[in-house]
């Protein structure tokens, strides 16, 4: 410690040795506008960036060098009186240090929550929200890509999911620039686009924190807006495996992108649906069994036996299936020039709700 710096520290003993060395002649505690005072210097402290640790040695000394000796209380007595003395100014001071490093606390969580929300939302000044983003430990003029993990419940920064998952990743990445958060009950990982690796990673330790969540993860954009079309590509991917009831754990923006693009123009997306797969409706049980199948037979390649084993049915009555289709819709799942036509109805299907909802 450096010679100003000892006497910067001096000053957070105003008064001190008088304290004691009234407690030595008199017996008394210390009054409610002198606890205070020892908070307030707490405080100051903290907010100067001293150790606490140090503080309390440099109370400690002063203790030993200004002990109160010749007075006329007994030596027991003046020990006992300075000893409760000493055991509240420190306590004073510690709780209006430890005040002031709450309130320091919450302070950047508040200012870490707005950064976060205006990030995601694309809000704020992009110039400003650059300068802001250094604080966290981004680089904004830097490709990012954004890793959004939805789990059987809600998440919050306090969350012991956040905090396993964060540690892992400081744990196994140290300083990447990355920046784990929540939002809406959702846990967030952001990191550079061509750190590929810090996602994966982050995808399975949510995966095995959450028992069991779903990831999506958004393509690299620039800028400050791209982190928000990133995030905003993720949670589109979560509800998209959603509506198509995707099993895979961990879903990449890029590898789905056909799915938006079938979707773009919606009622040409129900008119194909109404018009191919309509008829449907018509067979025993509705449309939902025979959409079923046409999903088990394009998901499997179009092989009869694997469409059959995963339905739990018998070839013989997939076939059955099939040919039901077939008469209903005038197309032959089976027939190349047929299929793609079937197939795309199927996923438009899935996306629009149908024959659950009406298009």
């Amino acid at each position: 410690m450096t010679d100003q710096q000892a006497e910067d520290q001096e000053t957070y003993l105003d008064g001190y040795a008088g304290i004691l060395a009234e407690a030595a002649a008199t017996g008394r505690r210390l009054t409610r506008d002198e606890l205070e005072e020892r908070r307030r210097l707490g405080e100051r402290a903290a907010e100067a960036g001293h150790s606490l640790r140090s503080l309390v040695r440099l109370h400690l000394d002063a203790t030993r060098t200004s002990w109160p000796v010749g007075t006329t209380a007994s030596g027991t007595g003046v020990a006992d009186s300075v000893l409760a003395a000493v055991t509240q100014a420190v306590d004073a001071f510690a709780e209006g240090y430890e005040r002031a490093q709450r309130l320091a606390v919450r302070q950047e969580e508040a200012a870490r929550r707005e950064f976060i929300d205006d990030l995601l939302y694309g809000r704020s000044d992009l110039g400003r929200l650059a300068e802001r983003a250094e604080r966290f430990g981004l680089v904004l003029s830097r490709a990012h890509a954004v890793a959004v993990a939805e789990g059987p419940e809600a998440y919050d920064d306090t969350a012991p999911v956040t905090r396993l998952v964060e540690t892992a990743l400081i744990s196994r990445f140290g300083d990447r620039r990355i920046l784990i958060t929540t939002k809406n009950g959702q846990l967030i990982c952001i990191a550079p686009g061509d750190q590929d690796d810090v996602l994966a990673f982050f995808a399975k330790q949510a995966y095995a924190a959450t028992d069991g969540s779903r990831v999506a993860i958004g393509r690299p954009q620039t800028g400050a807006g791209g982190v928000v079309h990133s995030y905003e590509e993720a949670l589109s991917t979560l509800e998209l495996a959603e509506r198509l009831e995707l099993d895979e754990p961990v879903l990449r923006a890029a590898d789905l992108l056909v799915y938006p693009v079938l979707t773009r123009d919606r009622q040409a997306m129900a008119d194909l649906v109404g018009s191919v797969l309509g008829p449907l409706r018509g067979a025993r049980g509705g449309a939902e069994p025979l959409l079923r199948t046409l999903e088990a037979y394009f998901d499997s390649g179009c092989t009869a036996a694997e469409a059959a084993r995963r339905l739990t049915l018998s070839v013989r009555a997939l076939t059955y299936r099939l040919d039901r289709i077939h008469q209903l819709t005038g197309a032959d799942p089976a027939d190349p020039v047929h299929r793609y036509t079937l197939q795309t109805a199927v996923i438009g299907a899935r996306l629009l709700g149908w024959p659950a909802q009406e298009i």
